[in-house]
């Protein structure tokens, strides 16, 4: 423990005085320093470099039970204190400020379905037009997402599901919920933005086994997605 305390403050104390003041020898210094790591020290190596890259994408969002949960997915099977540990050690913190979040990736090779809405979000009776859209909440341990399904009629959620990563199956979820407790006749009609979670193949299938028409805003085109700001 001397000689790592020694190593962790040599660029601000001189080395020699600090080893008269612990105690130790300059020899028994170098033949530490020498030394090879140990299985621990290589694992916390290791470990330490999927935090960096995990808080790197996590623009810093991550704390320790999210990093833990994060590391185990990837095959690391490492306590939460350890992780607390390497993160404290190395000045690995959660940024508290709020960022820009992006929940739409229309960047795919999927189809893109026309825009039947048109701007028109009014609907005469429910179960005419739905609605789906994906959204972010920030909490202490990071972003929560959120995707809904919304009845323009009403403009009542009618489908929702939250999860800490935008995974596929979100969006999913949500149309499921929907379709369950609303069971709507063919010919509604689903509008959505071009994201990638609302053109995947497992989605569009859903869809079509329920009997929905297809609708999809323009590129880019924020006005043709207002129905959210009303909800």
């Amino acid at each position: 423990m001397r000689f790592k305390f020694i190593e962790e403050h040599c660029h601000a104390f001189c080395t020699n005085r600090m080893c008269d003041v612990l105690d130790v020898s300059s020899r028994g210094l170098r033949a530490y320093r020498s030394r090879p790591a140990s299985q621990r020290q290589r694992t916390d190596m290791v470990v330490l470099a999927h935090i960096k890259e995990q808080s790197r994408l996590s623009l810093g969002s991550y704390g320790r039970p999210r990093m833990t949960e994060e590391l185990k997915e990837l095959g690391l099977n490492i306590g939460h204190r350890r992780v607390g540990r390497l993160m404290r050690e190395h000045g690995i913190r959660v940024e508290r400020s709020k960022k820009y979040k992006v929940t739409t990736d229309s960047n795919h090779a999927f189809n893109i379905a026309p825009n039947l809405l048109n701007r028109d979000f009014s609907a005469d009776k429910p179960n005419q037009k739905w609605a789906g859209d994906i959204s972010y909440v920030w909490t202490r341990e990071g972003w929560l997402y959120l995707a809904v399904i919304l009845d323009l009629h009403s403009r009542r959620i009618i489908g929702w599901a939250v999860s800490n990563r935008m995974k596929r199956d979100l969006a999913i979820r949500a149309l499921n919920m929907a379709v369950a407790l609303r069971q709507p006749h063919k010919g509604c009609i689903h509008h959505t933005d071009r994201g990638s979670q609302y053109c995947s193949h497992d989605y569009q299938k859903l869809l079509r086994q329920h009997g929905f028409r297809l609708s999809m805003s323009g590129k880019g085109n924020c006005y043709d997605c207002e129905y959210g700001t009303a909800a």
